[in-house]
């Protein structure tokens, strides 16, 4: 039995794994980006997206590697966007034909306020009091 705080980020990750597999597979948003502009980030995002999944799925199973792996995946869209972001950026700012609002619709971050304070939630979730003591204490 988990804290419902862990139940809940468990529950979001999975969503997570699914909608950017889904962003992924669609080519739109910082994801497709970031597959159209470098030859990595294909791998990445399909690497991201399977923490997710497996974040959940291990911690939901009571094992410490995947409250860990749950925390990582927590934390990589901001990153992930941040690296979009300035990818758009060098590449606007030396004459290429990429616009910002082209490739993120004009929306901070590329994505609605609602998914931003989504992520969110999975962090605070993730990183409550009573998340973290049950990893320390209960998870194998």
């Amino acid at each position: 039995m988990q804290p419902q705080t862990l139940q809940i980020a468990t529950w979001l990750l999975y969503f997570d794994g699914v909608f950017g597999l889904v962003a992924l597979l669609e080519g739109s948003g910082y994801q497709g980006f970031l597959v159209r502009r470098y030859a990595i980030g294909f791998p990445v995002i399909l690497v991201v997206v399977a923490t997710f999944v497996l974040g959940g799925l291990l911690m939901a199973n009571e094992r410490r590697i995947g409250y860990r792996l749950a925390v990582f995946a927590a934390f990589s869209p901001f990153l992930l966007r941040i690296w979009a972001l300035r990818g758009a950026q060098s590449a606007f700012n030396f004459g290429g034909e990429i616009s910002l609002l082209d490739y993120f619709t004009g929306k901070p971050f590329g994505v609605s306020l609602v998914t931003v304070l989504f992520d969110i939630a999975l962090i605070a979730l993730l990183l409550h009091t009573q998340s973290r003591n049950h990893a320390r204490i209960w998870m194998r």
